[in-house]
């Protein structure tokens, strides 16, 4: 493992250089690209260095327990061999992590698809509820939330909502909340205070560039309409609204919460871009396809990855058994005590592959 670091303090330089580079710096794109494996490069530098330095530290350490002979100072060179130690199989551990495998969508934005299951107008206040959490989760890691595209239905809930979250490692971090979400709780409108459970499902699908998929014009069909509301009740007297139809593949969009046909044809399209690319991947790999299909499922109550029961404060994940009484804090989007130990779970699982 130690010898795919050696030569990092190179690496390190030539990226440095390449920032420095007007023909680089000229070219947004390519930047782009160079900052972001600079980023990653300077970590596993920190990483590196640290670790070398309480190895060293440890060695030395060691060889002093060796040749010391007063009993007080070899416990405390003990107590410091322990420590120094854990810290070195810690970041050990971290630099196998670094070793893994890169997701080529971990530094994408994300496309937030939540949508009601069974469960009625419950399970659409819970399309609310859980579009809040990520919300503030977002707003917490510095990342910028934009409703593409949401089908309220009048009562505070959605039968659909969809989201694009852009930012730093969006994709990386909230790739694990595709599948479906269940909720135990009492509706508002319940009087005998009997506790109902409904599910949404939740869909994370990274960000496609324009370069990834070429979309050819007569493969797309554009419609235009006039936007409604809850109850059919009209809230634009233009035709504002679009929907687009991918003619090869049946995929259909629709658009209609911005005033401007232009905005909402922009937003359709990256919304149908997105999943376009999210459909061929799976195509292409059918372990992957499969994988997800087993992540969101169709909404039923026995197809869930995750319960959250408000009456007694308690979030549940069940893939890797995770249970939470801190319901309330995870619902205003404190969500790294949840999201951390998913992501460490599936980091733990690739290591076995490895070694």
């Amino acid at each position: 493992m130690f010898g795919q670091f050696e030569d990092i303090d190179q690496k390190l330089e030539e990226l440095e250089g390449k920032l420095s580079d007007p023909r680089v710096i000229a070219d947004q794109a390519q930047y782009g690209k160079v900052a972001k494996e600079h980023s990653r490069v300077s970590k596993i530098h920190e990483l590196y260095c640290e670790f070398m330095r309480v190895k060293q530290e440890l060695d030395e350490s060691q060889d002093l327990l060796k040749v010391e002979e007063d009993e007080e100072m070899r416990e405390l060179v003990k107590s410091e061999i322990a420590d120094l130690t854990q810290r070195s199989d810690e970041l050990e551990k971290d630099l196998w992590v670094m070793l893994l495998p890169k997701d080529p969508n971990d530094d994408k934005n994300i496309l937030l698809e939540i949508r009601a299951g069974t469960g009625g107008d419950e399970a659409a206040l819970f399309v609310s509820d859980l579009f809040r959490m990520y919300s503030r989760y977002a707003e917490m890691q510095g990342w910028k939330v934009e409703i593409m595209s949401s089908n309220p239905i009048g009562i505070g809930g959605f039968k659909e909502l969809i989201a694009m979250i852009t930012g730093d490692q969006v994709y990386s971090k909230l790739k694990y909340e595709s599948g479906a979400h269940r909720v135990q709780r009492v509706p508002e409108t319940e009087t005998q205070g009997r506790i109902h459970t409904s599910a949404v499902t939740v869909a994370v699908i990274p960000e496609a560039e324009e370069v990834e998929l070429n979309l050819a014009p007569n493969e797309l069909r554009f419609d235009v309409f006039r936007s409604s509301g809850p109850g059919g009740q009209s809230v634009n007297t233009t035709d504002s609204a679009v929907r687009i139809t991918h003619v090869p593949s049946g995929l259909i969009v629709t658009c209609q919460d911005e005033k401007s046909q232009h905005k909402n044809k922009a937003k359709a399209l990256t919304v149908m871009r997105a999943r376009l690319l999210d459909k061929m991947q799976q195509e292409q790999h059918d372990l992957i396809s499969a994988d997800r299909k087993s992540q969101i499922g169709s909404g039923d109550r026995s197809e869930r990855i995750r319960t959250y029961n408000f009456p007694q404060g308690r979030m549940t994940d069940h893939r890797i058994n995770l249970t939470l009484y801190k319901l309330e804090d995870i619902m205003l989007g404190k969500m790294d005590s949840v999201i951390e130990p998913i992501i460490a779970h599936y980091q733990a699982e690739a290591l076995k592959e490895i070694h």
